[in-house]
């Protein structure tokens, strides 16, 4: 990641951004009521100064000021400048520590750029010269820095997890990158279950059983002394979704490396809330496996035994996510007990048609919950909306042959949220059906092209909302 720090002596030399708002200078004033709606946030006006120093000046929109318009802010001005370009941004005399960790998460999230990409990362160094001398702002200052470079990393690690072609990452490779970047951090725990260790995970071996590169089944642990709250984060890790025996078309499959998203978000928040130390225990589930056509795929008809004994008819192969989950969550109700589970999944279609590209589906009998999670979304700039867990769809579900089926007609997030719940078991629950905002088609403020890394930010906005009993905005 480029570097971003704080400076108190002006550069005339690096190009000069400077934020649209109450207190500009007479100049920076004037340019900006030159200009149209030069204070809309994630808006840049670029002026050239020739034979002066600075040489550009970026006016950057920041709205009403708040955390969000200043993230837009950031990431507008992380792509208006040349990969190698040096930025001295001056901040206004009232900025917020809010306001600098929105505006840092901005120029991290939106310069970042997949690794193996044609477009050059960003590179030139930012520097925040601020506008108060108080040494209490400065230290909140400092502390919201480190929190937005502990965030922007957690996505970017999703991003790239996600990024990659399914060439490479298979169930085998991802589970090793995990172990790789737990081992980078003290007081982190990896388990790894392959071959006769799956015995009882049938979904995860029935949906990984067609291809070439056998499946995983992974738990990352952060268990710091003296938590007293156990979260349990499930992410869904299918490496590559052909769509199995129930084959997807071509244009439904070419996207398909993304479908491990969930289990990069959880893997990255957890990372995450080990390098904040978070006093919460947290503990990441990602089941591995490739949806592949073979002679061992499994086939609709088949009946699969889950770990906690239950079982399901296959009736798609194609809604192979909530069989794997299916295991993990028995797992972790039999094995792990804990105050809550979250799973998060590019699980359906579905979430596109209801809730377009932008926007993840929220599905929890426990309106505190939801409501917490929606906070935490809000405040890190992921959005949700919560969908009804409509009860009374559940006998769709019923099998003549098995305990359920994995799919049937109806809605489609609903539904597949409704299979899910026989596996929560007394623990307090919520889903999350990221598969439509878990990829951008286009920059788009601090989403860059591709994997977004859905779920990495509202995770740990929700766990730091633990320590210590804050808001789960705060």
């Amino acid at each position: 990641m480029f570097a971003i720090r704080f400076t108190d002596v002006p550069d005339d030399t690096a190009t000069r951004v400077v934020p649209v708002g109450p207190g500009l200078d007479p100049e920076m004033s004037a340019l900006a009521d030159a200009t149209e709606k030069a204070d809309e946030p994630g808006r840049i006006t670029v002026f050239p100064r020739p034979l002066r120093q600075p040489s550009k000046v970026l006016l950057a929109g920041i709205g009403a000021g708040d955390e969000a318009a200043w993230r837009a802010a950031g990431a507008a001005t992380a792509r208006a400048a040349a990969a190698d370009e040096v930025l001295e941004i001056h901040l206004p005399a009232d900025t917020t520590p809010d306001a600098v960790r929105g505006l840092a998460e901005g120029l991290w999230l939106g310069g970042y750029r997949y690794r193996d990409g044609v477009k050059p990362a960003r590179s030139g160094e930012v520097r925040i010269l601020a506008g108060h001398s108080d040494s209490y702002a400065s230290d909140s200052y400092a502390t919201s820095l480190t929190r937005a470079e502990t965030v922007a990393r957690a996505v970017w690690l999703a991003r790239d997890l996600t990024n990659t072609p399914a060439s490479v990452k298979n169930p085998e490779w991802l589970a090793d990158q995990i172990v790789t970047e737990a081992a980078s951090r003290p007081g982190l725990t990896v388990t790894v279950l392959a071959g006769d260790e799956l015995e009882r995970f049938g979904g995860l071996r029935a949906v990984g059983g067609g291809s070439v590169s056998p499946p995983r089944f992974v738990e990352l642990s952060w268990q710091p002394p003296g938590a007293t709250t156990h979260v349990v984060l499930v992410g869904k890790g299918i490496t590559f979704d052909t769509g199995g025996i129930s084959i997807k078309p071509r244009d439904g499959m070419k996207l398909m490396k993304k479908d491990m998203g969930g289990a990069a978000a959880v893997i990255a928040a957890t990372l995450g809330a080990a390098d904040l130390n978070l006093p919460v225990r947290v503990t990441a589930l990602t089941p591995l496996a490739e949806n592949a056509i073979g002679a061992a795929a499994f086939r609709p008809g088949d009946v699969i035994t889950h770990y906690d004994g239950s079982t399901s008819e296959n009736t798609n192969s194609d809604a192979e996510g909530r069989l794997v989950l299916a295991d993990a969550l028995g797992y972790s109700a039999a094995e792990l007990r804990p105050d809550l589970t979250i799973t998060v999944a590019t699980l359906t279609g579905a979430n596109a048609v209801a809730l377009g590209k932008r926007t993840a589906a929220l599905l929890s009998p426990d309106d505190e919950l939801a409501a917490a999670l929606t906070a935490a979304g809000t405040a890190a700039g992921e959005q949700i909306w919560r969908l009804p867990l409509a009860g009374d769809y559940a006998e769709h579900l019923r099998s003549d042959i098995a305990d359920r089926i994995n799919a049937t007609p109806g809605p489609g997030v609903v539904m597949a949220a409704l299979f899910l719940r026989d596996f929560f078991g007394d623990t307090r629950w919520a889903h999350f059906d990221m598969s439509a905002p878990s990829w951008a088609e286009a920059d788009d403020l601090e989403l860059a092209k591709g994997a977004t890394g859905w779920g990495a930010r509202t995770l740990l906005r929700y766990l730091s909302a633990l320590d210590g009993g804050q808001q789960p905005g705060a």
